[in-house]
C-alpha cells in the first residue's frame, strides 16, 4: 500500500483513464483512422504511467524534509521505504518508460516517436540532478509531463494512420487532443502553485525555491489568479464553438468546469492559510477529473 501512495496511484489511473476515452469514446465512434489496437494502447498507457510513477517518486525523495513539516503522517520514503530503494524504483520506473515507448514506436513503423519518452526521461533526471533548485521548474516538469501523457495518444494512435484521403480528419481530431493536453497542463500547473502555498512552511525548512518563498504569497496569489482565468477562458471558447447548443454538455461544462474554476479564481485572492490552499488543490484536482471525462462527450455532442 507504501508503494502505491508512494507512486500517486489515483493520479496514474486518470492517466489510464484518458488514454482509453480518447480511444474509446473520442476516436472509435467517428471511425478515426487509427494505428494502435488495445494491446498497444495499454502498451502506450504503460509506458505513460511508469514515467509519471518515476516522476512522483524523485519528488518524494527531494521533499523529505518538506513532507515532514508539511504533512509528517504521509511520509513515506525513509519511514516506510528507503531511500536507496525509492532510488531505485525510480530508475526502473524510468528505464521501463522509455523501453516500453522505444517498442511501440517500432511496431508502429516511427521509431522516431520514441523521442517522446526519452525527452520525458530526460526532464526527470535533469530535475533529479540539477534543475529542482531553480524556482519553477518542479511545477513546470511536472505540468509539462502531465501534458505529454495526453498528447501521447494522438502522436501514437492517429499521427502514424494519416494519408492525404484522411488527413482533414485526423488533424481535427489531434488538434482536439492537443486542446486537451495543453488544457491538462495549465490546470496541472496552477495546482502545483496552490500546493506550493499549502506547502510553503515544509519548502522554506528544505530550502526549496518555490514561487511563494520568493514572491511571497499574496503576489503568487494573483499569479495564480491570472493563470486560472487561462483554462477558463479555454472552457468558454470550447462553449462558444461546440456546446452552445447541446444542454446536457453545456450544463456539465457550466457546473462542473466552469464555475468550480471561477469559484478557484475568486477565492485565491483572499486564501491566506493552509486550509485554504487544501480546499483549492481539491477543487483542482476534481476539475482536472471532470476535464478528462468530458472526453467522452464528444460522441453525443458532434454525431
Amino acid at each position: 500500500m507504501n508503494y502505491l501512495k508512494l507512486i500517486h496511484w489515483p493520479s496514474l489511473l486518470l492517466i489510464v483513464l484518458g488514454h482509453f476515452l480518447i480511444k474509446y469514446a473520442l476516436l472509435d465512434p467517428f471511425g478515426v483512422p487509427i494505428t494502435l489496437n488495445w494491446f498497444g494502447l495499454t502498451l502506450l498507457s504503460l509506458a505513460s504511467v511508469c514515467l509519471a510513477a518515476g516522476g512522483h517518486v524523485i519528488h518524494a525523495i527531494y521533499t523529505i524534509k518538506a513532507d515532514q513539516v508539511n504533512a509528517p503522517k504521509r511520509v513515506i520514503i525513509g519511514k516506510h521505504i528507503s531511500i536507496k530503494k525509492a532510488n531505485k524504483l525510480f530508475f526502473i520506473f524510468n528505464i521501463a518508460g522509455v523501453l516500453i515507448g522505444f517498442y511501440i514506436a517500432n511496431i508502429i513503423g516511427q521509431p522516431s516517436f520514441s523521442i517522446l519518452f526519452i525527452m520525458a526521461s530526460a526532464l526527470l533526471y535533469a530535475y533529479a540532478t540539477s534543475l529542482k533548485k531553480y524556482i519553477l521548474i518542479a511545477p513546470l516538469i511536472r505540468s509539462l509531463l502531465a501534458g505529454l501523457a495526453i498528447l501521447a495518444v494522438g502522436l501514437y494512435d492517429l499521427w502514424p494512420a494519416i494519408t492525404n484521403q484522411n488527413r482533414a480528419t485526423i488533424t481535427t481530431f489531434f488538434l482536439i487532443i492537443v486542446d486537451y493536453a495543453i488544457f491538462i497542463s495549465l490546470l496541472n500547473f496552477v495546482r502545483e502553485l496552490v500546493v506550493n502555498q499549502r506547502n510553503i512552511d515544509g519548502d522554506h525548512r528544505n530550502e526549496n525555491k518555490t514561487l511563494p518563498l520568493v514572491l511571497g504569497k499574496d503576489r503568487t496569489n494573483k499569479i495564480i489568479f491570472a493563470l486560472t482565468l487561462l483554462p477558463l477562458a479555454g472552457v468558454c471558447y470550447y462553449i462558444s464553438q461546440y456546446l452552445y447548443m447541446h444542454t446536457a454538455s453545456l450544463l456539465y461544462a457550466i457546473i462542473l468546469l466552469i464555475i468550480p474554476l471561477f469559484y478557484v479564481s475568486v477565492k485565491v485572492l483572499g486564501a491566506k492559510h493552509k486550509k485554504d490552499y487544501v480546499q483549492l488543490n481539491i477543487i483542482l484536482k476534481a476539475v482536472m477529473l471532470f476535464s478528462v471525462l468530458s472526453i467522452g462527450l464528444y460522441q453525443f455532442i458532434l454525431l
